[in-house]
This record gives structure tokens, sequence and C-alpha cells, in this order.
């Protein structure tokens, strides 16, 4: 089973990405199409997947939006990532990510990625170096068929090559309340 999946997408978003996520649920993740009632009356809905920003405005970065379709994402078919974002300053060689991927309180992975190769790995279309400026990276790649019905969240340290912060994410995808 490939777990590594989830990190590699987000660290595309890293090669060019910030986003401050208001969240009216609380982290309350809800299977697709039922109704929400959030605190103050409004009805809605919630895929089964988010992200938030957990950096500053001085952050190398600034991501701007993700989107991915199929939405929410489907174990064994292709997902393809949209990361709309700005590089607030030159992101050079060396700049890497501690990406950690938790089901429930158990570590599944633990890794860093040099960012400027996995971009490289993926034939991104942004590539190291990155010159200061608006972005958008759209990556597809394969979720495979085995992925447990399970909650995952990975979270995301990125810095720059100067040790300085890149990006801050953490992003929930929840596998149990996807179709089958």
């Amino acid at each position: 089973m490939r777990l590594a999946a989830a990190p590699l997408l987000a660290l595309l978003s890293l090669a060019s990405a910030r986003f401050v996520f208001d969240d009216p649920f609380q982290g309350k993740i809800v299977p697709r199409g039922l109704p929400v009632v959030d605190g103050e009356g409004e009805v809605g809905t919630l895929s089964s997947w988010r992200w938030s920003d957990c950096g500053l405005p001085s952050d190398a970065i600034t991501i701007e939006s993700i989107s991915v379709s199929p939405d929410p994402p489907e174990p064994g078919k292709n997902l393809t990532v949209t990361v709309e974002a700005t590089a607030n300053e030159v992101v050079e060689e060396g700049a890497y990510a501690d990406v950690t991927v938790k089901l429930g309180l158990i570590k599944l992975l633990q890794k860093r990625f040099d960012v400027c190769e996995e971009a490289r790995n993926a034939n991104a279309s942004v590539q190291c170096p990155v010159q200061p400026g608006q972005y958008t990276v759209v990556q597809t790649v394969e979720l495979p068929e085995e992925i447990p019905k399970a909650k995952f969240v990975v979270n995301i340290r990125g810095y720059t090559v100067d040790e300085d912060d890149l990006a801050c994410l953490d992003l929930v995808v929840d596998f149990v309340t996807t179709p089958a």
C-alpha cells in the first residue's frame, strides 16, 4: 500500500504553496451530502477532507486555495489536486518538509522530503528555484484501492534552505465517509 500518496500531494502544494481554514463545524467530519447545522443555524454540507494553514504571514509560501477531484477523494481512483499559491520569496534547492501521517494516535509515516526533488520526480509544473509570484499547480496521482476506511491526519512543516518557515499545513482525509 502506498501510504505516502497524501503527503506527496501535500509536498506538491509546498512547491508553490497558505490558507486560513474557517471551520464552523469545529473539526467534525460529516459524510458528504448530509445536512449540517452550525452554531448560527446555517445549514450546509461538509466533504470528507479539509486542510488548514498553521503557518505565519511571514512564511515563504501563501496558499490561496486547494481543490481536489473527485471530491471527496476515493480509493482506487485518480486524484487531481489543484493548488493556487503565491511564492513570497525565492524557494531554492535544499527546501524540505517534515511530514507526519497519523491514523488516530498511531504514526504511520514520519519522514523528511526534499521539496525540490519531489517536485522534479513528480514532473510538477513548478520547479526549483521557484521565483516570487502567483502559481497554479495541478497534479494527478492514482490512489491505491487498498486505502483503509479510516481518517488520516497529515501534518506538513516546510522549511527553506536557510531553515526559515516555508509553509505549514494540516490535512485530514476521511476515507470512512467516502463512497464505496
